[in-house]
């Protein structure tokens, strides 16, 4: 029985592998040329040289075919993209939480033959395939499994091979070097604590393949170079591949349905030390954050995409620790900030919105600066405002007014370190202007929204990126009321938001 059973998978993996070198070998490039006049040329232009309609708003700029050059393959160190290269990033896209790209996959909209077509097609568009061609793909080796010592090796190699210089200590991408590519088009390198962004893959051979051949075009070299200076052998870049596996940060990782921020009740002060272990007990949530579109100044470009929140109260205050990965620290006037910066360094900021009171059932103010019907507070922090926290009182786009600083209690505190920026924004729970500013209420579902500036992306204003309304719930301490909401209510409020959430992405992808 088991000696059929392995040769009908024999059988199925024969045909399944002749019939893909089929689909690759046949591709018809006049059917290719068709499908790309449909779907393609809009990113990649008519000839494929990367300049359609839609290139100046995207970050990276699509592929220019012409060149023959792609970032993400298997082949060995110096050799072209092989078919199957560029079939797989057709089907799979590249992907990357809201930083990737804006390549889709096509693998659902298009047949196996319409994108082995695509892969004649494309490859037409330029002569260097048709004197250089693929052998295979890198070789892996001996795979070593992940442990305690091949994750200490591999730290060392990451040392050795000068990795840190572009990804940083720590792995944040938090460079020492402003980087661009072949084309001249400014490029960061990736974050490895978010595995999640890797555009080719994040499983171990992934990995190894990115680290064995580098990224064509880019500052990412290959480390199987025998000709390079930093070359690592295959044992070694396993260890590094164990190591990057390693320092995966999932509490920046946004996770499907958790959309509410939970304050812990705590006894005593609440902490002003952005460390303070007292920070653990309250549970991280990680947000998406998306270009803010919706009014000139638009922002199609963003560096930041995630924020992760904690919140602690008791019973006069509450605090909110804002915690995001940001490459550089940006501070106008900075030497250092300067030298990284993609034109004039603006401040770091980031921003709390509220509603300015405690919203019937599930309505809210709108999400962007809120309106007439309901207003909403902002507290603004900067990496440059010796002054402290700016709250602004908003009811619509180009409502919002500072307030004076000497009537309001905010605080904040901020502190930088290796790639990430830590804040701290504490107010009271309540205060003498219950008209115009949010009373905070244990037990009750209250809608929050959060707002980021990237200061060496150019970020000032209304070039940001953003959240949608999401929710904060002071969690009663224990022998309190009852949550407001019945737990009906919750499950339909967080099903909307999900919904709208995704919605919101979709419309910036298209």
């Amino acid at each position: 029985m088991m000696g059929k059973i392995r040769f009908f998978l024999l059988s199925f993996l024969i045909v399944f592998f002749i019939s893909s070198s089929l689909f690759a070998a046949q591709g018809d490039k006049e059917a290719g040329r068709k499908i790309y006049d449909k779907k393609c040329w809009w990113c990649h232009g008519e000839k494929g040289e990367g300049n359609g309609p839609a290139a100046e708003f995207l970050s990276p700029p699509p592929r220019d075919f012409t060149l023959g050059v792609y970032k993400y393959k298997s082949s060995p160190v110096g050799q072209v993209a092989s078919d199957e290269d560029i079939f797989r990033m057709i089907s799979d896209g590249m992907p990357g939480s809201m930083l990737g790209t804006a390549m889709p996959a096509w693998k659902d909209v298009l047949s196996e033959k319409e994108r082995w077509d695509l892969v004649a097609y494309i490859k037409s568009l330029t002569d260097i395939f048709e004197s250089e061609k693929a052998s295979g793909q890198v070789s892996f080796g001996s795979e070593v499994s992940s442990s305690e010592d091949s994750i200490s090796k591999g730290k060392e190699a990451f040392k050795k091979a000068k990795c840190f210089e572009c990804h940083g200590e720590n792995g944040k991408g938090d460079a020492v070097k402003k980087l661009k590519d072949d084309w001249g088009f400014r490029v960061w390198p990736r974050n490895l604590t978010k595995p999640w962004t890797f555009r080719a893959g994040s499983e171990p051979k992934d990995i190894f393949t990115r680290v064995s051949v580098g990224i064509p075009g880019t500052p990412m070299p290959a480390f199987a170079d025998p000709k390079s200076e930093t070359k690592l052998t295959d044992e070694e870049r396993w260890h590094v591949v164990n190591y990057v596996k390693s320092i995966a940060d999932d509490t920046k990782k946004i996770k499907e349905g958790e959309i509410v921020v939970k304050a812990k009740y705590l006894e005593g002060n609440l902490p002003e030390d952005t460390n303070a272990p007292e920070w653990n007990n309250a549970p991280p949530t990680a947000y998406q954050m998306v270009p803010q579109i919706i009014a000139k100044e638009r922002f199609f470009k963003p560096t930041n995409d995630g924020i992760t929140v904690r919140a602690l109260f008791n019973d006069k205050e509450i605090a909110f620790l804002l915690e995001w990965d940001d490459r550089t620290k940006s501070i106008p006037g900075d030497a250092d900030a300067e030298k990284l910066s993609e034109g004039e360094v603006f401040e770091d900021a980031v921003a709390i919105q509220l509603p300015t009171s405690i919203p019937d059932a599930m309505q809210k103010p709108y999400f962007g600066h809120g309106d007439k019907e309901m207003g909403v507070n902002q507290w603004y922090w900067s990496s440059g405002n010796a002054a402290g926290v700016k709250v602004i009182d908003s009811t619509g786009l180009g409502s919002g007014k500072a307030r004076d600083a000497a009537k309001t209690d905010v605080k904040g505190k901020g502190e930088y370190k290796t790639g990430v920026w830590r804040v701290i924004l504490k107010r009271s729970l309540t205060t003498a202007n219950a008209k115009d500013e949010l009373q905070f209420e244990a037990g009750k579902f209250i809608p929050i929204g959060f707002a980021n500036w990237d200061g060496s992306n150019g970020e000032k204003g209304s070039k940001h990126t953003m959240t949608t309304w999401y929710w904060v719930l002071l969690e009663p301490k224990a022998g309190s009321k009852v949550y407001t909401y019945p737990a009906a209510a919750i499950i339909v409020l967080v099903a909307g938001q999900l919904w709208f959430a995704r919605g919101m992405r979709k419309d910036y992808e298209k």
